[in-house]
């Protein structure tokens, strides 16, 4: 399995940028295809995006296209996710996760996963 561990979360206000990365450490980044989700309190996880493991496909939730685009960088073993035009409802913890299976959107098709890091957007 990869290991994942995910960073640049924060407080930002509405309408301002983050970019979360996701580091990648264990068996070859370059093999998985990654994809990023986030939770909310109460709410279950949903997809926000995801990118094939040569960077050719990439997929984003109706919420975010537009704003967000995803990259990797396979020598440097990470993935990113660059976040903007903030809005509250993005509140939530993102994870970033590893499958085998291209193109898929489910996370129970992910089977490695990061720790999160929280992003909060305040009004």
């Amino acid at each position: 399995q990869v290991q994942l561990v995910e960073s640049g979360g924060g407080l930002v206000q509405a309408g301002g940028s983050l970019r979360l990365s996701c580091a990648a450490s264990g068996r070859a980044f370059k093999n998985y295809h990654m994809g990023w989700f986030r939770q909310a309190p109460g709410k279950e996880r949903e997809f926000v995006s995801s990118i094939s493991m040569n960077g050719a496909l990439t997929r984003y939730a109706d919420s975010v296209k537009g704003r967000c685009t995803v990259s990797r960088d396979n020598a440097g073993n990470t993935l990113y996710l660059q976040m903007n035009s903030l809005k509250p409802e993005a509140t939530a913890v993102y994870y970033c996760a590893a499958t085998s299976l291209y193109g898929t959107t489910r996370w129970t098709d992910f089977r490695s996963w990061g720790q999160g890091t929280q992003v909060t957007v305040s009004s």
